[in-house]
């Protein structure tokens, strides 16, 4: 079966070179040209992956993201933006997108692009999950791998795909020092294209998820210089 792919971009000539490419290679599209189209789109052909735009009209890229993710935490997400500015990128992986590439970009790296997020898809789909119970705890913070929430006190927030892979990575190694390429390589894969940043990022988030005073945190520590480590300390 062919792997179906929803690309969402409002430059039409953008769409077109995405649309030879992508049939080229074998896959199946489906096409939006703004952001509640592509939300329509997504929620009705539920592709294997979606090519996302930033700035579209209708809704943003983000916005799509966000809505996405709200009930759909694996499918790979590739936001393509036009700025190059660290903090837009941050904010697409803060919402649950996989990766991101920068227009203008070539043919041949959004093809590896694509083939790596697709891969790591898989490979977290057939990966063997009886050695992890279905809740466990990081720190007072009860995770639910099957509902893919995270419980704290009274409040009760979504993970994404990456941020669960992360806990679970913590939970099964409790002490000891992470590097960040290990844990880039861990949750990412091998063939990820991105930077530490992009890890530092997703930790961040994660402590306003999980730690009581996020500022200060207990759990998942940073080794300056190194990575990071999940004290159990006082965690059940």
């Amino acid at each position: 079966m062919s792997v179906r792919v929803l690309i969402a971009e409002d430059d039409v000539n953008l769409r077109q070179g995405l649309i030879d490419l992508l049939e080229g290679e074998g896959y199946k599209v489906f096409l939006a040209g703004d952001g509640r189209e592509a939300l329509n789109c997504f929620r009705k052909e539920a592709p294997d992956l979606v090519l996302l735009d930033v700035m579209m009209p209708e809704l943003s890229g983000y916005d799509v993201c966000r809505e996405i993710r709200k009930s759909d935490s694996l499918t790979p997400i590739i936001m393509l933006t036009a700025k190059g500015e660290e903090i837009d990128k941050v904010v697409g992986l803060e919402l649950g997108a996989d990766d991101y590439v920068t227009k203008p970009f070539g043919l041949h790296e959004l093809r590896a692009r694509i083939a790596a997020v697709l891969r790591r898809s898989r490979n977290h789909q057939q990966e063997p999950v009886a050695s992890l119970p279905e809740q466990f705890y990081i720190g007072q913070a009860l995770i639910d791998r099957k509902s893919y929430q995270v419980t704290l006190g009274k409040q009760t927030e979504s993970l994404t795909s990456r941020e669960m892979k992360l806990l679970e990575i913590f939970h099964g190694r409790p002490n000891e020092v992470l590097s960040r390429n290990d844990l880039l390589n861990a949750a990412w894969g091998v063939d990820y294209f991105g930077t530490t940043r992009t890890l530092d990022q997703h930790i961040a988030q994660l402590r306003k998820k999980i730690e009581p005073n996020p500022a200060s945190p207990q759990f998942l520590l940073t080794v300056h210089g190194v990575g990071y480590r999940f004290q159990t300390g006082t965690n059940k």
